[in-house]
């Protein structure tokens, strides 16, 4: 009898440590690196003070094997000076600022420019044809010389600003069902790794812009229609079935051939 007491204890001592760590709060770290690209081309030849400009999420960012920040996620930011470029050489401006994005249970995440925010370091790094500058604000974008142009698809790394903690029961339901506004489906499984020749071409994935060759692009397993567009080129479109790993795509751009006369 005794035998029998001590295995319950141990049994209900078992089962009250498992739901105690199930709903332990589940925190991502300040200083987290999120990956986005840009889901339009931005230019300060028609860009304006206070325009909204949408980020999109590439990679999940996880907390061990949970995922709190879902790729395809939009990221917000905001456009705080534009010019476009003016006469006698007078180049253009475009500032931007990266502002956040949400984890899949809604809570918002602040974004920055740098991962240290300590000592004030003011350094610089090339993003496309801009310049990043970074002294404390997620403040990307700054050039002299010319419209400054990042093209739609190009991916860069900002980082969260200050820790986000969220529940673990609601981050468990949100895993199951997706994140609020998105396909449940698309919780990745596998990937393509999209290159062309030439590069710098538009992928897209089931109708969807995804990025620009070469890209590696997540995706759920089965069945997906790959489409790969470069301006000059004929469109290469392919169907690709997808069970697991990662899947290598090359698509070879042709010119389209001239007209008889």
């Amino acid at each position: 009898m005794r035998k029998l007491s001590v295995l319950f204890s141990a049994a209900a001592l078992l089962a009250a440590q498992a739901v105690a760590q199930s709903v332990t709060p589940v925190s991502l770290e300040d200083g987290t690196p999120v990956r986005l690209r840009t889901v339009d081309t931005i230019s300060s030849a028609d860009a304006h003070t206070d325009d909204r400009v949408n980020f999109e999420v590439v990679d999940d960012v996880k907390v061990g094997n949970t995922i709190l920040i879902q790729h395809g996620t939009t990221a917000i930011g905001t456009v705080t000076q534009a010019q476009p470029k003016g006469r006698m050489g007078k180049g253009g401006k475009l500032n931007v600022n990266i502002d956040s994005t949400k984890t899949i249970t809604g809570e918002k995440v602040a974004l920055r420019g740098v991962k240290d925010m300590q000592g004030g370091d003011h350094t610089g790094a090339m993003i496309g044809t801009a310049i990043v500058f970074w002294p404390a604000a997620p403040l990307f974008l700054f050039m002299h010389g010319k419209d400054i142009t990042v093209p739609k698809g190009h991916e860069f790394t900002v980082y969260t600003s200050g820790s986000v903690t969220s529940d673990a029961t609601k981050l468990a339901v949100a895993t199951q069902s997706g994140p609020t506004g998105a396909n449940p489906a698309a919780v990745s499984t596998a990937s393509l790794a999209v290159s062309s020749i030439p590069t710098g071409a538009e992928i897209s994935v089931d109708g969807a812009f995804v990025g620009s060759t070469p890209s590696s692009v997540p995706v759920s397993m089965g069945n997906h229609t790959i489409s790969v567009k470069k301006t000059g080129y004929n469109s290469w479109d392919r169907t690709i079935r997808v069970s697991g790993g990662t899947v290598s795509v090359a698509a070879e751009l042709t010119r389209p051939s001239r007209a008889s006369r």
